[in-house]
């Protein structure tokens, strides 16, 4: 009887495996089917999630490790540390992540949201593992030693790299690729900031750029699964603890507006210092021949001299953000910090320590909205509400003119806040701050990024899609039919007018413009001193049915 059940287990335990892999074969041959999709989808969010989770903790234990105290009160609490210690903790903290951005990165620079964005635009919703997961340690140890950054970028970065490991696991397609990516982006800012509503939008608003069906449901359930994850560890309590707020009077409303004015202008005061700030720190390195690795730890000694003075700058800032949105600072001590804190973080990015940019942007947004605050009720005593108010719209108006998000950061304040009453003035002041800041940098700090690059999201499918179409896709091979004509084709070639298989049509289409020609040959470099070899000739033709193709797939895409 024992021997004939040990029989019949083996030949199940025989047959469940050979089922296992059939499925798995036929997932890698053919792609999920929207049932299996959401099961991948909701197991991406646990694992984002806890991976988000994992590297909150991971930055209070080394805080508390490093300073003896966490973010929540590690300004208080450096401010009476002994000098030479808030001096040497950055610049050591530099040079580690110096030597691990030199070793692991090609470039020894930090990934962070905007190559998320443009893994999901460009690269069939793929970003690099190795410097990914380099870009994480690194974040993870700029943010414990005195780096003025923040978290989400990390945490964000972290999901994609795990998805596009999936991704390239099951072999997946560029449009469920991207839809992955969109589940990771989702769960880990819902598990880093307990904000379900608010992951589920900035992944479509913010990463994939669109609010397509298809990928609503996939990207919900993995928010919900990130905040499950995070709320079974810390509880559901809001990120920001602050007192309850009234609008005094509808005649408030345009104090309000010019908040978000003032605070669109600040955000891009704020993305252009960084951007100065990181072409001063490129021009000092060649210029002294700084090695790379050293960048992080010369940003960390400057780091460390401001934070001696005024320590709020260290890691994210929940202890300052939360003073001002408790209405704990004056006028003066707020425009001081944020003054300041808009230099540490400037430092912090052109030397290339890793962080996002998110987290500044909200205390950034708390300290303007304060200081506005005091102006506002002392001006007018009778008709104005608290002046904490105007450090949460603040709040929530500065970040959205930098994430150029305005839907998620309004749901974001929310939900890190748990204050829904205060829901018109937050909305007024977002909008006019995207919409000013919006006019003067390329959308959003991320495609403004991107646009640096020469990568042109900011536009439109339209622009970038030509950089995703390679030429040696397109042409036609050298002897075929309806090919070009080998007399034709090194004519050119000896004017210089050639293409190689690996330029996109972003080069190809403004030399067909220039010229005015059919077709333009392709070479490759031949041995050293011999001529090149020709391979074929891309057509216009070709070039025009495979960019309109592309223009058809992402319209189809984002409106499936």
């Amino acid at each position: 009887m024992i021997d004939r059940l040990k029989l019949k287990a083996r030949r199940l335990w025989r047959r469940s495996r050979r089922d296992l892999s059939d499925a798995w074969a036929t997932l890698r041959q053919n792609g999920p089917g929207e049932v299996q999709f959401w099961i991948i989808a909701l197991i991406v969010g646990i694992a984002a999630g806890t991976a988000a989770l994992a590297f909150r903790e991971a930055i209070i234990w080394l805080q508390a490790t490093i300073y003896g105290e966490s973010d929540f009160r590690l300004a208080s609490f450096a401010s009476e540390l002994p000098w030479f210690r808030v001096l040497i903790i950055p610049i050591i903290g530099g040079l580690v992540v110096g030597l691990i951005l030199w070793k692991f990165t090609p470039d020894g620079r930090i990934r962070s949201l905007a190559h998320v964005i443009e893994g999901a635009a460009m690269r069939n919703g793929r970003v690099e593992k190795r410097a990914g997961l380099a870009s994480a340690l690194a974040s993870l140890i700029t943010l414990s030693t005195g780096g003025s950054t923040g978290r989400e970028g990390p945490v964000v970065h972290i999901g994609a790299v795990i998805s596009s490991w999936v991704s390239n696991k099951i072999r997946a397609d560029g449009v469920t690729a991207r839809d992955l990516m969109g589940c990771a982006a989702a769960a880990a800012v819902s598990a880093s900031f307990n904000a379900p509503i608010a992951g589920a939008i900035f992944a479509m608003e913010v990463v994939l750029r669109h609010f397509a069906m298809h990928a609503f449901a996939p990207i919900v359930i993995a928010s919900v699964s990130g905040t499950v994850i995070s709320r079974l560890y810390s509880g559901n309590v809001p990120e920001f603890t602050l007192p309850s707020h009234t609008l005094a009077f509808y005649v408030e409303l345009p104090a309000f507006l010019i908040l978000g004015i003032i605070c669109g202008l600040v955000a891009v005061v704020m993305m252009r210092t960084i951007f100065v700030a990181e072409r001063l720190g490129d021009r000092m390195q060649a210029a002294t021949r700084m090695p790379t690795w050293a960048r992080p730890a010369v940003a960390g000694a400057m780091l460390g001299l401001i934070a001696i003075f005024f320590p709020h700058i260290i890691g994210v800032g929940y202890e300052t953000t939360n003073m001002a949105l408790s209405g704990d600072l004056l006028f003066w001590n707020a425009v001081v910090f944020a003054i300041v804190k808009v230099i540490a973080v400037a430092i912090t990015m052109a030397g290339r320590m890793g962080g996002g940019i998110f987290s500044p942007s909200l205390m950034m947004g708390a300290l303007t909205g304060i200081a506005f605050g005091w102006v506002a009720t002392a001006i007018f005593p009778t008709v104005s509400g608290a002046h904490t108010l105007y450090a949460l719209a603040g709040m929530g108006a500065l970040a959205a003119a930098v994430l150029g998000a305005p839907i998620s950061t309004i749901l974001i304040v929310f939900e890190m806040t748990g204050d829904w009453q205060a829901g018109i003035a937050v909305m007024a002041s977002v909008s006019l701050a995207t919409a000013f800041s919006s006019r003067l940098v390329d959308r959003s700090f991320f495609l403004t990024q991107l646009e640096q690059r020469d990568i042109h999201l900011a536009a439109g499918p339209q622009e970038y899609l030509l950089a995703t179409i390679h030429v040696g896709a397109v042409m036609r091979p050298r002897g075929v039919e309806n090919g070009a004509s080998d007399t034709q084709s090194w004519e050119l070639v000896d004017q210089g007018v050639t293409l190689a298989p690996g330029d996109t049509l972003e080069t190809a289409m403004p030399l067909f413009q220039k010229l005015g020609m059919d077709f333009i040959p392709v070479t490759r470099p031949g041995a050293e001193g011999e001529a090149p070899d020709l391979i074929g000739a891309l057509f216009l033709v070709d070039a025009l049915r495979s960019y309109n193709r592309a223009l058809a797939e992402c319209a189809a895409e984002e409106h499936s």
